[in-house]
Order: structure tokens, then sequence, then C-alpha cells
């Protein structure tokens, strides 16, 4: 029997990447350290939407900062080129295996 290893964010938790293997357990070790620099991400994102939009709730103030964190690379190229973030959406990679 071969044994392979799992890793995951701190982050997500052990509890959670259990529950949602396909997308919080990795195989590599670079794979879960880049979940974790986009959830440390999402969460600075999240402190600064809390405090620059009033009367944001905290549960849609989460969902826009992890859906920022997770295409972060297309909103820097939108520093350049705004239009890009209204052109045709491509599916985020995890959305791309369903």
């Amino acid at each position: 029997m071969a044994v392979t290893a799992l890793y995951f964010s701190e982050r997500d938790g052990q509890d959670m990447a259990l529950s949602n293997p396909d997308k919080m357990l990795f195989t590599s070790k670079a794979d879960a350290d880049a979940r974790d620099k986009m959830l440390e991400l999402s969460e600075e994102i999240l402190v600064f939407l809390q405090r620059r939009v009033d009367g944001l709730s905290d549960e849609l103030a989460e969902q826009c900062a992890l859906a920022i964190a997770e295409d972060k690379d297309l909103f820097q190229k939108a520093l350049k080129k705004p239009e890009l973030l209204n052109q045709a959406p491509e599916q985020p990679a995890e959305k791309q295996d369903a």
C-alpha cells in the first residue's frame, strides 16, 4: 500500500479541508502554500472592505474579499487595462473541474 502526503492551509483548518478535499487538500506543499497566501490576502482585503464600506455585512465582505483574492492576477492586469474586469469571464480554476 502506498502512502500519500496531503497538505492543507492552516487557515482552512483540518476539518474544513477534509470536508472539501477537492478544493482544500493538496498533494504538493507549494499548492497548499499558494492557497494559504490567497487566504491571507483575502483576510487583508476583508478588513479593508469592512473599514471602507459602511453597511457591508460580514458575509458579503467575506465573499467579495475571497473573490478578489482568487482573481488577484486579473485585478493586477486591470490596473493597467480596466476593461479586462468585464470581458467575457473565464471560469475560476476551482470551478472549471465542475
